[in-house]
């Protein structure tokens, strides 16, 4: 039975979900609020600089399934670059220590018995964390499995920071030991740095529109939806959008693909629904260099570094760009931006300058700095039991977001697989075939 699937957002989720169920037996439209889609994970012209940037950094990994399943539906799975082996720089700010984490390609961790390739300091015993955290049970934070030492300082901990967005004492370690068994435990192979060889949108966005419109799907941007129609234990009914009403039949099919607070706003009456309700920041800092720094070391391999001990999480490498990321950032609220932006000017100098031919300028350049106050939900324990799964008590409104019950913490790579779930959960619903595996 055909019916209409009308997807309400045009980020990554929805995007997913567009592109699975693009050319088959139903129509398709995706309802985007803003003037262009992708959400957290697109590029822009910004004025100010003159030139386009990321609206965040995303570091993917060789091992990310559904991201690679996704580029390849839309054709730009070689779009994504990255060094060719799975090297990790970083430097400690405080004791100004530079090393390059390069894991072994296979399932046997030999790098940690090489002090060249491993974190200086570590001790094997510290290892334990890491079984730790994929033992962890739900009501476990990070902070409980991370046993005193230097593998936790210089690495795990700020891993947690970068993957959950949230501080070590709170991160749901559950959360961060899912991400450790599809990467760490997996071996190298599954851990090469990726990310997009141009843009967030020359890779996820642009191609996956291109892909809808020649299977006929319909992309909608600037069309907010305002309201959704329901009767009490029966289906959607209709969309409001501004003047506009959409009529949803019961064989037609909604999936609800926005963040967690516009999600709560829409579907406040509904029974029975929650989303997480506390949320994190991420700081973004761009800079605009007078050309090109030219890299050595690893640095040149892997055009971006990890920082211990500052403010600034990672570092990347964009031609005339560094863009610098601040994951957690709630915790740097109160201060004025006009006062971070030296302090992590003076940080991106330290990282960059030794693994450069030339030192980088000592006057802070143009910059654009990009604060998303709720980039995502906060991974606390507490927080990741209030995430929903695909279905809601609706029988044609179904779910997907990041900040769904996907199992992982709130990625591109949980995103996207939240919008192949609800693409499924239409399938299944219509009893039609989805695209194989």
């Amino acid at each position: 039975m055909a019916g209409h699937v009308h997807i309400i957002g045009g980020g990554l989720a929805g995007l997913s979900a567009a592109v699975e169920l693009a050319g088959g037996s139903e129509q398709v439209t995706v309802y985007e609020a803003g003037p262009a889609c992708g959400g957290r994970a697109r590029s822009y012209h910004d004025r100010h600089l003159d030139c386009r940037i990321d609206n965040g950094n995303h570091l993917l990994l060789s091992g990310n399934p559904a991201v690679y399943r996704y580029l390849g539906l839309i054709g730009a799975q070689d779009t994504l670059v990255g060094p060719k082996r799975p090297v990790f720089p970083f430097i400690d700010l405080t004791d100004r220590l530079r090393w390059t984490l390069d894991l072994s390609r296979g399932r046997v961790p030999l790098w940690v018995l090489s002090k060249r390739r491993r974190v200086p300091g570590m001790r094997l015993a510290e290892l334990r964390g890491l079984l730790a955290l994929m033992e962890a049970t739900p009501d476990m934070v990070v902070a409980d499995c991370l046993p005193a030492g230097s593998l936790s300082r210089r690495l795990l901990a700020p891993f947690a920071i970068s993957v959950l967005n949230t501080m070590p004492d709170t991160g749901s370690a559950a959360l961060l030991g899912a991400v450790v068994k599809e990467s760490l435990a997996r071996g190298g192979r599954n851990c090469l740095p990726r990310f997009p060889a141009i843009g967030l949108s020359e890779s996820f966005v642009d191609p996956a529109l291109a892909h809808l419109a020649v299977l006929g799907a319909q992309v909608r941007t600037g069309s907010r939806v305002s309201a959704v129609e329901f009767t009490r234990g029966g289906p959607v009914t209709a969309l409001q959008l501004g003047a506009e009403r959409i009529e949803i039949s019961p064989d037609d099919t909604v999936i609800m693909a926005v963040p967690a607070p516009v999600a709560s706003g829409l579907l406040a009456d509904l029974p029975g629904f929650g989303a997480p309700d506390a949320f994190e920041a991420i700081l973004n800092v761009h800079f605009l260099l007078p050309s090109a720094p030219v890299l050595t070391g690893g640095l040149a391999q892997a055009h971006f570094i990890g920082v211990v001990g500052g403010i600034s999480e990672w570092v990347f490498a964009k031609d005339r760009i560094l863009s610098v990321t601040v994951s957690a950032a709630n915790r740097y609220a109160d201060r004025d931006l006009d006062e971070l932006a030296p302090l992590i000017w003076n940080e991106v100098r330290a990282a960059i300058d030794p693994a450069a031919t030339a030192p980088l300028p000592v006057a802070m350049p143009p910059l654009r700095i990009v604060r998303e106050k709720r980039a995502t939900f906060a991974a606390t324990p507490a927080q990741d039991r209030l995430r929903p799964g695909t279905h809601t008590m609706v029988p044609n409104l179904l779910l997907a977001g990041d900040w769904t019950a996907t199992g992982l913490p709130a990625t591109i790579e949980g995103a996207i697989r939240s919008g192949a779930a609800a693409a499924r959960a239409v399938h299944a619903r219509k009893g039609t075939p989805g695209r194989p595996g």
